[in-house]
């Protein structure tokens, strides 16, 4: 296959500065214009422009001390990645960087008049592609419609697919898989059984383990049929414990119980101290934020085992923003934490007792529970800290990286979220921090992942959730 230039839009640099490296052997072209918009857009302290002034960086780099001759020939990009520390699964970019030195040698049609920067972007690749016929030239863009006039006017045109984890968001992993009936005796020959420090053990041996992943559930056909977690693996041989059951007349978190399969998963998951951290999808109504709470106050408040709880959620808004809100930090943040607010009133009205026990319960929760923001996070350690991070599917994977890395000793990080509720701009299913985390933290043994399925809020709620 023949090197590929490809054009870049300003708003896949926006969203990924490093997109600069990520084209392997192809060539790599930048319009003026873009870096007109880059300059237009480097103020602030949004994450937008501050993946601008990286990508700034990252040219003045790659264009320090060198002639006019040397950038019309094009630069080399690797010259930057060998400089660019930890950077070294782009190692591979041995294309070259061009930029517009020169004006284009062709007009556009006429049906994109004016002077627009997508129709200067597409003037740019116009002229690029008569200039390297032998050559072919695509516009990169994640502007849909930008896509949409390339393609009426002939331009070949994509969008950024380097920052997706996968091609379809129904292959994310769901963090349990059911075994065959004959599971059992399949594993005969090899399984092995044993009891310690009250909970029971199995030692298997056979293929099947190869598909496994480490805190991956193993369930039957069957409700009622027993449940495994999967709790190391050798090669072809896999340590399995026998999961606990939070389903009613066992024992309950917070007053809490298990009301399906996937359920009872997740408590399996927030009530280990050995995994540190958990991530739970599912649509609305499948109780992620009620059990999420629900072991953060039976480990924060009876087993001691954390300080408090700190909760925390992007503020991205469905609608039209309503503008500053008053108060403090926290005053701030309640609006935004309605979830918090109807989940403990749960938690609280299941409890027994008079109205004024349920009173004193609610304050003691008011100073165990803290609500924090986002935006103040970066440079904080948080330690023997339980943290929720709610709606996490509105974060890009550099802000998921740096909340997780806010963990100190004996901390928690749970998040929680609906890909099919993305708010933020420019970021998809496949291409948000919470897919980005489920993917990259499969396998590791301090961390379990599960896909809440069945929707528990009400019968209004599952049919909405079904049919709308």
């Amino acid at each position: 296959m023949s090197r590929r230039v490809f054009v870049l839009d300003t708003n896949v640099l926006m969203h990924d500065p490093t997109a600069l490296f990520r084209f392997q052997e192809h060539d790599v072209y930048l319009p003026m214009v873009v870096l007109e918009e880059l300059d237009a857009g480097k103020k602030g302290v949004s994450e937008v422009a501050r993946n601008v002034r990286q990508v700034s960086r990252f040219l003045d780099q790659l264009m320090s001390g060198r002639s006019h001759e040397e950038i019309e020939r094009g630069i080399d990009l690797n010259a930057v990645l060998a400089r660019y520390n930890g950077q070294s699964d782009r190692a591979d970019a041995s294309g070259r960087l061009f930029f517009e030195t020169r004006p284009p040698q062709t007009d556009l049609p006429a049906v994109l008049p004016g002077n627009k920067a997508d129709n200067s972007i597409l003037l740019t690749a116009l002229s690029l592609r008569a200039e390297l016929p032998d050559r072919d030239v695509i516009l990169v863009s994640k502007d849909i419609n930008l896509r949409i006039k390339a393609a009426v006017i002939g331009i070949e045109a994509e969008d950024y697919y380097s920052d997706k984890v996968l091609e379809d968001v129904d292959l994310l992993f769901s963090g349990y898989a059911e075994l065959p009936g004959n599971f059992w005796e399949s594993f005969a020959d090899s399984l092995d059984s044993w009891h310690e420090e009250g909970r029971t053990f199995y030692r298997v041996e056979g293929p099947m383990v190869r598909e496994w992943h480490q805190n991956q559930f193993l369930h039957f056909e069957h409700e009622n049929d027993v449940e495994l977690i999967v709790r190391d693996i050798q090669g072809d041989a896999a340590t399995l414990e026998l999961a606990d059951d939070y389903r009613e007349n066992k024992h309950a978190v917070w007053g809490v119980h298990a009301r399906n399969r996937e359920q009872n998963f997740a408590l399996n998951l927030l009530m280990d101290p050995e995994v540190d951290f958990v991530t739970l999808l599912g649509a609305a109504g499948t109780g992620k934020t009620l059990l999420t709470l629900a072991a953060g106050l039976a480990q924060a408040l009876d087993e001691q085992r954390y300080r408090e709880i700190v909760m925390t959620r992007v503020t991205v808004p469905v609608g039209e923003d309503i503008g500053f809100l008053p108060g403090t930090e926290e005053e701030k943040m309640t609006p935004w934490m309605g979830a918090l607010m109807d989940n403990l009133e749960v938690l609280t009205g299941s409890l027994d007792g008079s109205d004024w026990e349920r009173a004193a319960t609610n304050e003691l929760l008011s100073k165990r529970i803290k609500i924090r923001s986002v935006n103040f996070m970066r440079g904080r350690t948080f330690l023997h800290r339980y943290i929720i991070l709610d709606e996490a599917q509105n974060l890009t994977p550099k802000q998921m990286k740096t909340l997780i890395t806010r963990a100190g000793p004996g901390t928690k990080i749970v998040c929680l979220g609906n890909l099919s509720q993305i708010d933020t701009p420019y970021l998809t299913e496949t291409t948000s921090g919470l897919t980005n985390v489920v993917d990259r933290f499969r396998g590791w043994r301090h961390a379990g992942h599960v896909t809440l399925a069945r929707g528990e809020r009400s019968r209004l709620a599952d049919y909405a959730s079904e049919k709308l």
